[in-house]
């Protein structure tokens, strides 16, 4: 079954009333508080609204979703949450795209939480809307509540078998008290219509036929294009600047200089220099045409191959104490002790949308439309830098061409808002590739010590790790050198490994650009250094690494970290709702060798790689079939992967995130690499910053491990084990040990 849908793209509040408010009956749940508390929709025409669900009078079911849609399925997997305890007809439902309002809790589309933070809460709002529908109908009837039900938009009385739609409810609806929390009775899981089920996404076919709207489709009258020339090294300003040149070109109509950014960098835009046209062919020509000098920086001398060399210095000396399980050891025979080194350079988001804000800013307020995964933090930004309060911004979001985390951090809808204001007209700001690649903010450079003493059965008894790299505590705060608690708690101090002794430490490393998370955060290099250094001393001891894993781990027990010096923050969730689960680890280890069974087996310069790793509350194993010819040129045949994300909403959207972390932990792992010259960037598009290409990509089996734990993580997590599974592949079918990515450096890809 195909249902269509009306994919709604953003209802003012006086739109919302006149659907099912005060001129036509409904009923509207919203919620408000960050505790997420319901509130009723007022009748009057002041009222201020943020709908999770109204049904007008015409039976549609019209439900929201707060949080912003980049591919990964969102808008389809609230709605399904929703619609389930609500009991409606899939083919009713029109989703209704929210604002950005405070009333939602947090709206940031980011860390794999849209799901695993609001599955319960939404459950709540559907089984809320359903049981006021229910006490209608038993007061219509004059029956008990606790003969009726819901399904297909229907309140049915079972014993009578009479029925009655949501729509002839609803109005009567909306007249009662929202029932408490502890009153509500949830569906039991064996009930699930559309939790569980596979959906195809409701912008589907809008992104098919080309009607979504993007960030870049935003068209507003009157609105000027701005491209902008930002400093070439961070902390540089405009010297000088001629823009006689730009002036002539055929649609420019101004030239504008923007404010120098004070401080740490957080959302600032970089200053720098925007052209003013009437379409964007002409911004951008007028900006080749400029003349600028910039000031010197302090990051003027900045070179990424100097300073990952000064950190691979520095991770080999002692550093900071942030884990210490056992005891500290301090004897390390060379001939018993296994140490390794593994790198990851510099790497940008790319995604395949660049960011793009248009701002309208009038005597009242900003209206902001942008492709932005936190509405709430470019209205936060927006007020502070406009000097209004955040109640007279308003937030549009778009659907996004890809996120990847570049785009919750809105610096490119201050430079919007800005330049509107200065101009008294809608302005949109279009980043080019160059500008994303060149002016955004990085994932760290990054190196990783692992080190262990091994005994007689070859197995470690005790290890030290270290880790150092630009701390994204950096873009926030001056000062910020060491990796912040909350960084190491991504796949390094929170590996559950069963050994005697150890140890882990951080090290200083000083950002030179703007760093941010980008998809999986730092459990990309620390995924990639334990993948890597399990599979080393799976060699030393002579034995498959899925069993050197099984090891490492130990019994199957729920890892709470007691007693080791570190609070594990667990990605912001309680461990006894979302525990370390060695059970868990060993199930997805099971379902890949499973898979990589069921597949050929490798032929002559082939092998499989694999490695397993926890983050956002999630488990993820991942296995690589690759082939290494005699001339070194490297082929990715085959991918199998296995994640236990607890429940599931649409298993076809774990399936399909699953499989674009695959490849987004492809690119990375084989491409990825932003280099530093004399502070500057030397990459500038795909031709130099090159992204998996489909004759690149091997043939993925995902694996979905049935469950009815809490939702994990999912868009996150698959990429973490693809870099040392990758490498770790390479290595058995070639003999080469790659530490330092990416594979590019080494072999021919």
């Amino acid at each position: 079954m195909n249902p269509s849908f009306s994919a709604v793209q953003n209802f003012s509040r006086r739109d919302v009333l006149k659907l099912f408010g005060a001129t036509g009956g409904g009923l509207a749940l919203g919620a408000t508080g960050l505790s997420w508390s319901p509130m009723v929709m007022a009748q009057g025409e002041e009222s201020r609204l943020n709908l999770f669900i109204a049904i007008g009078e015409d039976d549609k079911v019209y439900l929201t979703c707060h949080r912003s849609e980049m591919g990964q399925g969102i808008r389809t997997g609230i709605p399904q949450v929703l619609a389930d305890e609500l009991g409606a007809d899939w083919n009713k439902v029109v989703v209704v795209q929210g604002l950005a309002d405070k009333r939602y809790g947090s709206q940031n589309t980011d860390g794999s939480r849209s799901i695993r933070k609001g599955f319960d809460k939404m459950r709540e709002m559907g089984a809320m809307a359903r049981t006021m529908l229910e006490q209608a109908a038993a007061d219509k009837w004059q029956v008990p509540i606790s003969e009726l039900s819901t399904a297909n938009n229907l309140v049915i009385h079972t014993q009578s078998g009479r029925m009655v739609s949501f729509g002839e409810l609803a109005s009567a609806a909306s007249k009662y008290a929202l029932p408490k929390v502890d009153t509500l009775v949830l569906k039991s899981p064996q009930d699930f219509t559309h939790i569980g089920k596979p959906h195809k996404l409701v912008d589907m076919d809008g992104i098919l036929n080309g009607e979504a709207k993007y960030g870049f489709d935003v068209q507003l009258e009157g609105m000027r294009y701005a491209s902008i020339v930002r400093p070439p090294v961070y902390g540089s300003k405009v010297k000088t600047l001629d823009d006689s040149q730009a002036r002539k070109v055929a649609g420019v109509l101004d030239v504008v200089r923007l404010p120098v950014p004070k401080g740490a960098p957080a959302f600032q835009p970089l200053g720098g220099v925007a052209v003013i046209a009437s379409n964007s062919w002409s911004a951008i020509e007028g900006r080749k045409a400029l003349i600028i000098s910039w000031s010197d920086s302090n990051n003027d001398s900045h070179d990424s191959q100097a300073f990952l060399k000064q950190l691979v210095e520095r991770v080999q000396a002692p550093g900071k104490l942030v884990r210490q399980q056992g005891k500290q050891s301090s004897d390390w025979p060379k001939q018993s002790t296994v140490k390794a080194i593994y790198t990851v350079p510099y790497l940008a988001h790319a995604p395949m949308e660049p960011p793009v804000a248009t701002a309208n800013v009038t005597d009242s307020g900003c209206e902001l439309w942008a492709s932005t995964q936190t509405p709430q933090s470019a209205a936060q930004n927006v007020a502070g830098f406009l000097g209004l309060k955040e109640e007279q911004i308003k937030v549009n979001v778009t659907l996004l061409g890809g996120g990847f985390g570049r785009k919750s951090k809105p610096d490119y809808c201050v430079e919007a808002a800005l330049l509107s204001q200065q101009l008294k007209v809608p302005v949109k700001v279009c980043w080019s590739r160059e500008d994303e690649i060149q002016n955004g903010y990085l994932h760290a450079i990054s190196a990783q010590l692992y080190q262990a003493r091994l005994g007689d059965d070859k197995m470690p008894q005790a290890m030290l790790q270290r880790t150092g790299f630009p701390s994204i505590g950096s873009t926030f705060a001056e000062g910020a050198d060491y990796p912040a608690p909350w960084e190491v708690d991504l796949g390094f101090v929170d590996v559950p490994l069963a050994v005697k002794s150890l140890r882990c430490e951080t090290v200083e490393a000083k950002a030179h650009t703007r760093i941010g998370w980008m998809r999986s955060v730092c459990n990309i290099q620390h995924g990639f250094g334990i993948g890597s250094f399990v599979d080393e001393l799976a060699v030393k001891a002579n034995k498959p690494i899925t069993q050197m894993w099984r090891d490492l781990l130990g019994p199957e027990r729920q890892e709470a970290f007691v007693d080791q010096g570190f609070k594990y923050g667990n990605y912001g969730e309680e461990l006894a709702r979302h525990p370390v689960d060695i059970a868990r680890y060993h199930g997805v280890i099971a379902a890949v060798e499973l898979g990589m069974r069921k597949g050929e087996q490798p032929k002559v310069n082939q092998a499989w790689g694999f490695a397993v790793h926890r983050s956002f509350a999630a488990f993820v194993a991942v296995a690589l079939l690759v082939e290494v010819d005699k001339d070194n040129k490297l082929k990715v045949l085959r991918a199998v992967a296995a994640i236990d994300a607890g429940t599931v909403v649409n298993p076809d959207r774990v399936k399909s995130q699953t499989e674009g972390a695959i490849m987004f932990g492809l690119s990375l792992a084989m491409m990825g690499e932003i280099s530093f010259k004399q502070g500057k960037v030397v990459q500038s598009n795909f031709h130099d910053y090159p992204l998996l290409r489909i004759t690149q990509c091997p043939d993925i089996d995902v694996t979905v491990i049935p469950s009815d734990a809490p939702p994990g993580g999912v868009g996150e997590p698959g990429v973490p084990p693809v870099a040392p599974s990758l490498t770790n592949a390479i290595f058995a079918a070639s003999g080469i040990r790659i530490r330092e990515l990416p594979v590019s450096k080494h072999l021919t890809v």
